[in-house]
């Protein structure tokens, strides 16, 4: 606990993100996110819209993508059970535009690029960017024994990744001790 000498007096939001995967039939594989937002007591938005009930759905809303092992989207559907206003889920329209671009390096600037302001669901555009890294997850498993991707100069990608693979961190020294450099 952040303070020992404080407790949680009531609570005042619940949100569910969640995502799963699958592999297709078709050689495809598919991802869904689902975002779903409740208040412990009844709430109406702000401007207008519907009145939520105590703990039923203010967003219960998704994406679901369809994607190749490069990564590639070959096909966006997103869905809206619950949202406070009616014009919610013409929000993920726009997410269409995502169809042939690849879950990598630049994913997120992307997105926020195609996606960002008045052009989409802010909701559903939020799930893209943590999607990429389950889709990637998803497909760790059947990468193995692939040839290992590295840059011009042949240092690996997995390099400086993420805190773990830092170059001045064990695993790097472990696994390319000619790319590791000794920390401060």
């Amino acid at each position: 606990m952040i303070h020992p000498h404080a407790t949680r007096e009531e609570e005042l939001h619940f949100r569910r993100i969640d995502m799963r995967s699958w592999k297709r039939s078709d050689g495809l594989y598919e991802l869904e996110g689902r975002v779903t937002d409740r208040k412990p007591h009844e709430f109406v938005p702000w401007r207008g819209g519907k009145e939520v009930a105590a703990g039923e759905p203010i967003h219960d809303m998704g994406v679901r993508l369809v994607f190749d092992t490069e990564l590639c989207i070959h096909g966006v559907e997103t869905f809206t059970e619950a949202a406070p206003y009616e014009q919610c889920p013409e929000g993920g329209r726009a997410l269409q535009s995502l169809i042939g671009l690849r879950m990598t390096s630049g994913w997120s600037k992307e997105v926020r690029s195609r996606l960002g302001g008045a052009r989409s669901c802010t909701h559903l555009m939020e799930l893209l960017i943590p999607m990429a890294t389950t889709a990637f997850q998803s497909l760790s498993q059947f990468n193995r024994g692939r040839a290992e991707r590295v840059d011009a100069n042949g240092r690996p990608l997995k390099i400086d990744s993420c805190y773990a693979y830092g170059e001045s961190r064990d695993l790097v020294r472990m696994h390319w001790p000619e790319h590791y450099k000794k920390g401060d």
